[in-house]
């Protein structure tokens, strides 16, 4: 009788001490914005849904807190990083662990019509890349106990947000003082257009947007959003859009301006175009699994950072053992262990 007494008063103080342990959570609040920026005639909608995390303590203080604004990859979107990856836990986990003082994320909606803006202006569908540094910053600094200076201000995101952190910290470096990309995607949109020919013939199979929509044609989907983000065509319905290469049978037609406008237009040509730009950011990194399911990546990341090191460009870039997504969104995994501490180091928090 003793010894049952015993354990239970010892499961009874081990529940006590559990909850004491508990980790205290931040809330995510979702706001909207109808963006003057995205007005299009291409179909897509300029009124964007914005999921803000704000850190425990954040309803009880007074306190202004730094940003990080966090970019959804394609087919993704602001609710799945919540519902899906967990990712407001993540913050929850790496702030009471200490590998970051208490922060803001923002994590703004931009899947589109074609799943995925690459957070970039467009001709056709929208200045996606205006909305994400200006009009959206400017809301939320607006809205929330932010820290409204470039110094405590930086940029993320993971695969095609990998590409628009990137994107967006060179192109507005007034705007974010530093920027970590996970496992970015499609830095260099011509060689990954090479590296997708079969999507390319099947394309000759879209009629509709509709189409896109089958199962069958998601990896298609990829190379009409890329169309879209970086060789828009306002004249050009349904899809608003040029592709650059068609293929009639086995027989391969290439338009040459579209395919250079698609160099042109990459993240990869950046360094080259906006050079003075990237010497004022101060801390860039990005990271990349060796074993990546999209092949394109290792190699373009490879080569971005080698374009950096030729610039004399100060940055991190780092292989690990590991897929697109296998080590990012979880515990210990890249978002909690690598990018919320080099934020933590170089982001500037309230005194």
């Amino acid at each position: 009788m003793k010894k049952a007494a015993f354990l239970i008063l010892t499961l009874l103080l081990s529940i006590e001490f559990l909850s004491a342990q508990k980790i205290p959570e931040g809330k995510v609040v979702t706001t909207y914005i109808t963006a003057k920026t995205l007005q299009n005639k291409a179909g897509e909608n300029p009124k964007r849904r914005v999921s803000v995390y704000l850190p425990p303590g954040y309803g009880q203080s007074a306190k202004r807190y730094p940003v990080i604004y966090f970019l959804h990859g394609f087919f993704w979107s602001d609710s799945l990083l919540v519902n899906s990856d967990k990712i407001n836990h993540i913050f929850d986990r790496a702030i009471q662990l200490q590998k970051i003082r208490p922060v803001i994320v923002v994590m703004p909606d931009e899947s589109t019509v074609f799943k995925g803006s690459f957070y970039a202006n467009s001709k056709s569908s929208g200045n996606w890349s205006d909305f994400t540094s200006l009009e959206l910053v400017h809301s939320i600094d607006q809205q929330y106990r932010t820290i409204a200076d470039k110094e405590s201000r930086g940029i993320s995101g993971h695969s095609m947000g990998g590409n628009g952190a990137l994107r967006n910290a060179i192109l507005h470096p007034e705007v974010f003082s530093s920027v970590y990309a996970l496992s970015p995607g499609v830095l260099d949109a011509r060689y990954f257009a090479l590296t997708e020919m079969d999507s390319y013939k099947n394309a000759a199979d879209i009629k509709e947007i509709k189409d896109l929509s089958k199962p069958e044609n998601a990896r298609t989907n990829i190379i009409f959003a890329i169309a879209r983000a970086y060789n828009g065509n306002p004249a050009k319905p349904p899809f608003f859009a040029d592709l650059p290469f068609a293929f009639s049978g086995e027989h391969l037609t290439v338009n040459d301006a579209v395919t250079e406008d698609l160099r042109k237009n990459s993240t990869s040509e950046l360094p080259f175009t906006h050079y003075e730009n990237l010497k004022k950011l101060k801390a860039i990194k990005f990271d990349w699994g060796r074993n990546d399911e999209f092949r394109h990546i290792p190699p373009t990341c490879m080569e971005f950072s080698k374009t950096l090191e030729l610039l004399k460009i100060k940055h991190q870039a780092e292989e690990y053992i590991g897929t697109h997504g296998s080590e990012v969104s979880k515990e210990n995994g890249r978002i909690e262990n690598s990018m919320l501490p080099f934020f933590n180091d170089h982001l500037k928090f309230e005194e």
